[in-house]
This record gives structure tokens, sequence and C-alpha cells, in this order.
């Protein structure tokens, strides 16, 4: 059975971001801001890898290939500002702004603080249409940039080929109303690994897909930077997308809402994915969410209805996480086993 608990404390980088497992469950993998760390289910690390100057993300293991993969991005606004100033020492980086897919060769990673440029244990693809948005006048949809990642199939096509979904981080000006969807690319991870590149800090490369295969929309009211995490669970059929709340009154501003991959998209002009009629219905904008308080820095799906979140702390020499096992039910939400 999994364990109830794993803790890691200590980690000399930005806070935990995601969290991710492999398909042994021998092996649980973090992201803390510019470090990817694995440890054993003891919470023994026996690998990482340092050297990102970017803001790495929700990660996701791929069953299909044995990798992790995570969204890396680099950009000008404060988030990236920050971590150019605390973070980060070098000199010579690049200071355009890029949107990439990172995959994480995570059985070459097998000692502490590997290089992310030099050790041969990433590639990265570069997603046009997210740098796109993000550089319009007023960033088109309110794009801050991506955060959220996960596998699953098409929408109403449960049990069948899993593609890549990334989300958007959505700025939360109240003063705009085009920013009250959740805005999700989905990706071909075969036909990403023909632009995978290894990374290069100083010069950005730009090799990555001219179009996704889909862009859908969620409408889901405001929300603070977007989707942070993003995890499709299996043995429902559901995607589970947790955020910082929002802040304008006229809607619930729901930490957690939950994507209904059992039905298809609907275009009208776009193409819309349903939020699932779980948890808390808010009769004005007739919005479904979750009051769950967890979620933003990892989640895991296990598959047969055990979830672990990530639970993250502030410690003496850095940051921390106690990732703690739950299991999920449509009546009572989240419960820890």
């Amino acid at each position: 059975m999994y364990r109830n608990s794993i803790k890691i404390s200590d980690v000399a980088a930005g806070h935990v971001q995601g969290i991710a497992i492999d398909k042994k469950r021998e092996y649980m993998y973090f992201s803390f801001t510019t470090l990817f760390v694995k440890a054993d289910m003891n919470g023994n690390v026996v690998g990482s890898v340092r050297g990102l100057a970017g803001h790495l993300g929700c990660i996701a293991y791929n069953y299909d290939d044995g990798r992790v993969y995570g969204s890396l991005e680099y950009k000008r606004d404060s988030i990236g500002a920050g971590i150019r100033k605390y973070l980060c020492d070098r000199e010579d980086l690049d200071n355009r702004d890029g949107f990439y897919v990172a995959a994480f060769d995570v059985e070459k990673i097998d000692k502490t603080d590997m290089d992310a440029e030099k050790d041969g244990v990433m590639t990265t693809v570069h997603l046009s249409e997210v740098l796109g948005d993000y550089e319009a006048d007023g960033h088109r949809f309110g794009c801050s940039g991506i955060d959220g990642l996960t596998f699953a199939p098409k929408p109403g096509e449960t049990g069948g080929k899993k593609y890549l979904y990334v989300a958007y981080g959505i700025y939360g000006d109240v003063d705009r109303d085009d920013n009250d969807c959740q805005v999700i690319l989905r990706y071909d991870t075969d036909d990403l690994r023909r632009y995978e590149t290894p990374l290069c800090q100083s010069e950005i490369h730009r090799n990555g897909p001219d179009k996704y295969q889909s862009k859908y929309f969620v409408y889901t009211g405001n929300t603070t930077y977007g989707i942070q995490n993003l995890e499709y669970d299996e043995n429902s059929g559901l995607m589970f997308a947790a955020v910082y709340r929002g802040s304008k009154a006229q809607f619930p501003n729901y930490p957690m809402f939950v994507i209904d991959m059992n039905k298809a998209a609907v275009s009208d002009e776009k193409e819309y994915l349903s939020l699932a009629e779980i948890g808390c219905k808010h009769e004005a904008s007739g919005v479904y969410g979750i009051e769950f308080p967890y979620g933003s820095t990892g989640i895991i799906s296990l598959g047969d209805g055990y979830f672990y979140f990530s639970e993250d702390f502030k410690c003496e020499n850095g940051y921390g996480t106690e990732v703690k096992l739950y299991r999920f039910d449509e009546k009572d939400g989240f419960v820890q086993a």
C-alpha cells in the first residue's frame, strides 16, 4: 500500500511547484522552482538537477516514455525578475521571453547537483502559441505564461491515447473580463519529440511546433495566475485544476476546479471544456468548485481513487514539503487517508 507521508526539508531553492511519481512507485519527483529533485519513497534525495534560471512549475510523469515533463518559463515580469534576483547569479542569461515544455530523463538522474545544460538529462520544446499570447498587447486572455501540466486522453475519449495538456498562467486583473477562462493547450508528445533541444540559457531556442492540436477554454471566473497544478485522474475521468484564489467579487473564487474529461469539448467559436458538477455550485455564476486548501504546489493521482498532495513549508535553510495521502469521493471531496 502507499506511504501516508513523504517529507523533504531544507531544499536550497524556491518553494515546491509540483510533484510526480513513477509508474513503479519507486521514486517521487519535485520541482522546487529552479531545482528538480528525485527522491525515494522514504524521502531520501537520490538525485537533483540544478542550474535552471527560469520558473519550473507543475510536473507530470509520462507513462509512455518514462520521463518527467514540466512547464518551464523565462520572462521579464515580476516572477521572472524575482527568480533572477534571488535564485540565480548568472550574468550571461538571454533576456528574451520563452515558454517551454521540459522533459527530464529521470533514469539518468543518479546524483545530486547535475547540470541542467551540460549533463544531458533534459531537453526542451518551445511553445510559440504561448509566447504569442503572452507578448500580445495586454497579454491576450490574460496570459502570464504556463504552469499546470498533465497527460490525459482527448475530451470524451477516456481510455484512449494520452496527450500533453499545458495550462496558461492567467493574470488576475480585476478590471478586465477576458481573463475569466482558463486556457489549456493540447499537444501530441510524439510530434514534439522532433523539436526537443538541449537547454542553453544564454541563447534560448525557438524550436517547437507552430501549432497546437487543440486550444481549450474553461469558464471558472477569476484566478490569480491561473492553473498552478493540473492532474488527470484515470479512475474517474476527471481533471483537477488547483489555483490561487481570484479576487473578483462576482465569482466564488474557489481554490480548485474539476474539469469533466468524460465529456467532449463544446465548440462555440472557441472550444470549451465543462466543469464537473462536483463540490459547491455558485448560483450567480453557475461555476462549480471545491473548497480544498492543497493542490497549488503539487498533486499526484494514483489512479485508484487515491491522491498525493504537497503541503509546502519554509524552513531555516530553504523550503520543504510534506506529501500526504488522500482519497477522493465525489460527495465528501478529498479526505486524508
